[in-house]
């Protein structure tokens, strides 16, 4: 196993002095694709809004590569522009698919940046649309769209939150074959929010369990599925309803 870009030691969240998250120990490592499963409310998508550094913890440290961070400790921005997340909804820009593909490396400052945009529309299949205005895509299309827009970046860590709920399977399948090619060829770090166990078993490498705001199970993905360590996983992967 490769070194932790991640490291989570006695992260809390509460919200109004309610407890929604509480995670005791966290490595995620480099290169791999953590897929993290639970039902709704289990504090899934806050965990990932804290590896993206969009909101603090209450208590605890989290390590980004050599740097730690906690309350009152924000990550600066170099840091955080190691981290894309592409969320569930698309947050595009009322323009076209062209000009918010190539937002983010304006923001960053790069020129001639033109090839490497038609290269990325070509990859995700959008190169016909390139002029559309984002408001007339197609649900699947908008979604391609921004993770058009978070691959041209070339993260070092990219986080998805449902990237494929309610798509067809047209689209699931080229978002998840272009986010399988970006943790091959570039080596990003991958963690991936998903209700899909069958998406988890696809692209994970490991897996791991949320449960009322408590990692339950974190394990390699062949064993979480085919050999859970803790009732609960297994009850998961059954398809019971656990709470």
């Amino acid at each position: 196993m490769s070194e932790p870009v991640y490291r989570l030691q006695e992260v809390t969240k509460d919200y109004d002095g309610r407890r929604v998250l509480q995670v005791d120990h966290l490595d995620i490592f480099q290169g791999e694709i953590l897929a993290l499963v639970g039902p709704s409310g289990a504090g899934k998508s806050t965990l990932l809004r804290m590896l993206n550094f969009l909101e603090p913890p209450t208590s605890g440290q989290i390590r980004f590569l050599d740097s730690e961070f906690g309350p009152g400790r924000p990550a600066p921005l170099p840091l955080r522009r190691k981290v894309t997340t592409v969320f569930q909804r698309p947050m595009l820009l009322n323009r076209s698919v062209w000009a918010n593909v190539i937002y983010g490396l304006r923001l960053r400052g790069h020129s001639n940046s033109a090839h490497l945009v038609q290269a990325t529309l070509e990859q995700m299949r959008l190169e016909d649309l390139s002029r559309q205005r984002a408001r007339t895509l197609s649900g699947g299309e908008a979604q391609r769209v921004a993770l058009a827009r978070a691959m041209i970046l070339r993260p070092e860590v990219l986080l998805l939150d449902e990237p494929t709920a309610n798509l067809d399977p047209y689209n699931v399948g080229l978002i998840e074959e272009n986010v399988k090619r970006l943790n091959r060829e570039l080596g990003a770090t991958l963690v991936l929010v998903t209700h899909n166990v069958f998406q988890a078993r696809r692209m994970a490498h490991r897996v791991a369990l949320l449960l009322e705001g408590r990692l339950v199970e974190v394990n390699q993905v062949d064993a979480f599925f085919q050999s859970p360590r803790d009732p609960r996983t297994a009850a998961f992967v059954r398809g019971e309803m656990v709470y």
